[in-house]
Parts: C-alpha cells; sequence; structure tokens
C-alpha cells in the first residue's frame, strides 16, 4: 500500500509564493515520477509540474517560469515552489506518484489566492 499527502496549501494574496510539499509513503520500490496536477472549480483537471528521477522537469504552458518543482529522492518527496501567484492559480492542488506500475495520487491540498 502507497500513501500520497499534500501539505502547504492555503489562503495568499495576489502576488505570494506557496510551497507545496508532497510525500509518498508505504511499499515503494521505485518511483518513476512525481508531480502535480490542479483543479479549479468547474475545469478540467491539469498538469501543472512533473519531475522524473533524474530530475527532468516539464511545466504547464500557464507556469511561465512562476513555479519549480524539485525532489528529494531520499525522502520520496517533492516540493513545489510557486511565486507570482496569481486568482487563476486557485484550485485543488493534487500530488501524483508514478510507481509502475501503478500511479497513485493524493487527497489534494487547496489553494486559494484572493485578498
Amino acid at each position: 500500500q502507497v500513501q500520497v499527502v499534500e501539505s502547504g496549501g492555503g489562503l495568499v494574496q495576489p502576488g505570494g509564493s506557496l510551497r507545496l510539499s508532497c510525500a509518498a509513503s508505504g511499499s515503494i520500490f521505485s518511483i518513476y515520477a512525481m508531480g502535480w496536477y490542479r483543479q479549479a472549480p468547474g475545469k478540467q483537471r491539469e498538469m501543472v509540474a512533473t519531475i522524473t528521477t533524474d530530475d527532468s522537469t516539464n511545466y504547464g504552458d500557464f507556469v511561465k517560469g512562476r513555479f519549480t518543482i524539485s525532489r528529494d529522492n531520499a525522502k520520496n518527496t517533492v516540493y513545489l515552489q510557486m511565486n507570482s501567484l496569481g486568482p487563476e492559480d486557485t484550485a485543488v492542488y493534487y500530488c501524483y506518484a508514478a510507481i509502475i506500475p501503478t500511479t497513485y495520487w493524493g487527497q489534494g491540498t487547496r489553494v486559494t489566492v484572493s485578498l
């Protein structure tokens, strides 16, 4: 059994920053990739950022250099540093861990960007 737990969401003002964390634990032999998706109200889930074990990264087009994903392989943890947040970034952010052959998802952490 594998658990994926996110933390770090909350309320932030426009232009502010947040750092999300996600830890995978349990029966883990090899994590191929970890990353973040988000889902805003009334919208489809979209990819925010992903990172593989060799530190190859990929970002959604909307990120535009504002977010940085990183990982600590020893801790099976991934981080998402989000800067210059705007109201359009308001969403529930979901972390995933791709452990071949299954992808595990967390419950999500809510990020609200508002005055």
